[in-house]
């Protein structure tokens, strides 16, 4: 007998979609060229030193080409960016198709119009299960323009304004 219970995954996904979360994409760039897939779980990790993750589905193609780049950049998505988000959460083969972007310090994408980008070098990988903990250090963060957040909530995109 596991000492683990059985928890249907359809009942933790409708549980776990109660807490609303931000929509961000990581982006790379490898010899292949740039790279993005949107992500929904990403944290601040620790102040000194600065430290983020995310995680990333093992069995993600694009999470194999992020991996290899050494570097990575959270673009966080503001909650006018539902086409850009759909895209980078694709399958499709070339998802920069169209797509302009310009070069953080490392070298990875800066999505157009992104409130924020996060420029972090792989600081450690741990197993999570199905997924991968990937742990950045921050090198070099910026913010580009005011604008309400993508949030992700029940299974939907939408805005979260504060309370003034």
């Amino acid at each position: 007998m596991s000492d683990h219970p059985e928890i249907d995954p359809a009942e933790y996904r409708r549980v776990l979609g109660h807490f609303p979360t931000g929509v961000t994409v990581v982006t790379a760039h490898d010899g292949d060229g740039p790279v993005g897939m949107a992500i929904g779980s990403f944290a601040s990790v620790s102040l000194d030193p600065p430290l983020v993750a995310f995680f990333a589905g093992k069995q993600s193609g694009t999470w194999a080409r992020i991996d290899k780049a050494d570097h990575f950049c959270v673009n966080v998505l503001g909650d006018d960016q539902l086409e850009l988000c759909s895209t980078m959460a694709s399958r499709a083969e070339d998802k920069f198709e169209g797509v302009s972007w310009m070069a953080a310090p490392s070298g990875s994408p800066v999505l157009p119009d992104v409130i924020a980008t996060i420029d972090c070098k792989t600081d450690a990988i741990h197993d999570g299960g199905d997924h991968w903990i990937v742990v950045g250090r921050v090198l070099h963060l910026a913010t580009h323009r005011e604008a309400g957040p993508m949030v992700f909530f029940k299974g939907g995109y939408g805005s979260f304004a504060p309370n003034d």
